[in-house]
Order: C-alpha cells, then sequence, then structure tokens
C-alpha cells in the first residue's frame, strides 16, 4: 500500500513537472521582449558608477536610452570622453562637442561674512538646521553641515570656514551635492573653460536687506549687467551666463568682478586665480 502511494506520488510530481515546464516555456516565447543588441554593448562601456550625472537614474537606463531614444552619447561624466568614442563608435554616430558640466555654489559668505547667525545645537546636517528659523540671517545662503560633502563620493567637495567648495580637480561632475543642497544653492554649470565667472550669491531679497545679513551678498545694483551680457538680473539678484563664457572674455568679467561693491562676483574652477 505504501509502495502504491509513494508511486503515485512520483508520478504525479513528475506530471505536474512536465506540465510546468511546459508552462514556462510557452510563457517565456510568448512573453518574450526582443532585446536591443546595442544596449548590452553600450553598457559594458559605461563604467558603472550609476551616479545620475548623464541625467538618468543609472547607466541601464542611459544606455538603454542611446540605444532607443538617440540620447547623447557623451553625457557621461565618470566615463569622459573615451567612453563617449567608444558608445558613438558602436552606435555609428558622431560624438558631437562635448562640454563638462561642474557644480557652482552659488554663495561666498564665509561665517565672519554671515550676520546675525546663532548657536545651533540640533543635528550638524544641513537639511536638520533649514528647518530651524534664525539659524543665520539670511536663508538662502550656504549652512556649512555639509550634506554636500557626504553626498559626493569622489571626495570632491569640502566645507572651509563654513562654506561648501568644489576641488574641481576631483570632482566628476556627478551632481549629488546638487540634490543633497536643502536651500539649493549648488546648480550644475557647463565649463567651456577650466574656470568661469560666477555669481557667488543666491539672496533674492532687495539690496537693503540682503546688506543686514551678509557683508558678500549681491545688492541688485546692475553694475555687472552694464559691463557685459555674461551677466543677466532675476528680480533683484545677478545671474552669471555659464555657458556664453570663453576665455576671450576674462577681461570683461574682471572688470564685472572689480565694479561689484559687494565682490560676490568671482571665477570658479581650476586655478581660479
Amino acid at each position: 500500500m505504501i509502495e502504491i502511494t509513494i508511486g503515485i506520488a512520483a508520478i504525479t510530481m513528475f506530471g505536474m513537472a512536465v506540465i510546468m515546464s511546459y508552462i514556462l516555456g510557452w510563457a517565456n516565447i510568448k512573453f518574450h521582449v526582443e532585446v536591443d543588441e546595442r544596449v548590452e554593448s553600450v553598457l559594458e562601456v559605461l563604467p558603472g558608477a550609476n551616479c545620475g550625472g548623464c541625467g538618468y537614474l543609472g547607466c541601464s537606463e542611459y544606455a538603454v536610452a542611446i540605444a532607443t531614444e538617440n540620447a547623447p552619447v557623451n553625457r557621461c561624466p565618470v566615463g569622459g570622453e573615451n567612453c563617449a568614442i567608444q558608445i558613438a563608435s558602436i552606435m555609428g554616430v558622431d560624438v558631437g562637442k562635448s562640454v563638462p558640466s561642474r557644480p557652482v555654489i552659488h554663495c561666498g559668505a564665509n561665517l565672519k561674512d554671515r550676520l546675525g547667525r546663532t548657536e545651533y545645537k540640533g543635528e550638524s546636517r544641513c537639511a536638520a538646521a533649514n528647518l530651524v528659523a534664525g539659524i543665520q540671517g539670511c536663508t538662502f545662503g550656504c549652512l556649512g553641515f555639509g550634506d554636500c560633502v557626504i553626498a559626493c563620493k569622489y571626495d570632491a567637495m569640502h566645507i572651509v570656514e563654513g562654506l561648501a567648495t568644489v576641488d574641481y580637480n576631483k570632482c566628476i561632475g556627478c551632481g549629488a551635492c546638487v540634490k543633497a543642497c536643502p536651500r539649493s544653492i549648488i546648480s550644475m554649470a557647463d565649463f567651456n573653460e577650466d574656470k568661469i565667472p560666477s555669481v557667488l550669491c543666491s539672496n533674492m531679497d532687495k539690496g537693503k536687506d540682503v546688506t543686514t545679513v551678509c557683508n558678500r551678498g549681491c545688492i541688485g545694483c546692475k553694475a555687472c549687467v552694464k559691463v557685459t551680457d555674461l551677466f543677466s538680473m532675476e528680480r533683484d539678484l545677478a545671474r552669471s551666463n555659464h555657458s556664453l563664457y570663453v576665455s576671450e572674455q576674462e577681461g570683461a568679467a574682471l572688470e564685472a568682478a572689480k565694479k561689484c561693491p559687494s565682490n560676490c562676483i568671482g571665477f570658479v574652477g581650476r586655478n581660479p586665480g
């Protein structure tokens, strides 16, 4: 009796295995999705950092976008030019002009320049401190607790005298620091040259209000705008048109910086001088 029961069980299991194999085989054929071989080829070339610097969630998504959506082949900040050349070869396209994108800190005020700063005893994170009213007079400026430093995987972000700074010799342009800043004072900019002029302020208030909270804030005087079109105004705040700058305009940029009464225009990048 026991032998018969075991035999029935074995036959039943074998039958179920055959049926499941058939179902899985049918499903594999029915729901098979063709994968563009170029996706795998591009993915092999990409560095696998998954940093998001290309504007996509990771290398896999970027590879799919290149192969199926004609996304630019030169967006990988980690792989750089050599990576772009290899991908262009796979896709049979031109590399195109590759301009590195790097972060710019839109605040130039060290601790000594910030007025109305109070003692803070909470969690030493920018995201936490940003929720506390009155931690410093300027509600636009760098908090200096280093959330951007923690986010950077390449040791390119540092806090110097309470101010976030970028080591452009190490930065690969992944944009992690931009996402980490709760005050959005970091943005990505096109660097046509090793260094570019920038307005080191994010305060959108009127000039007289700016001077009560910071010694290096933009007062909206428009002196820089009158010198060169490298600068423009957004409400009462001067902005630098980073993508327009080329080395031939260095003189004009220096003249604009010289005329800035708040000393909030400066060069950022490698060897800023």
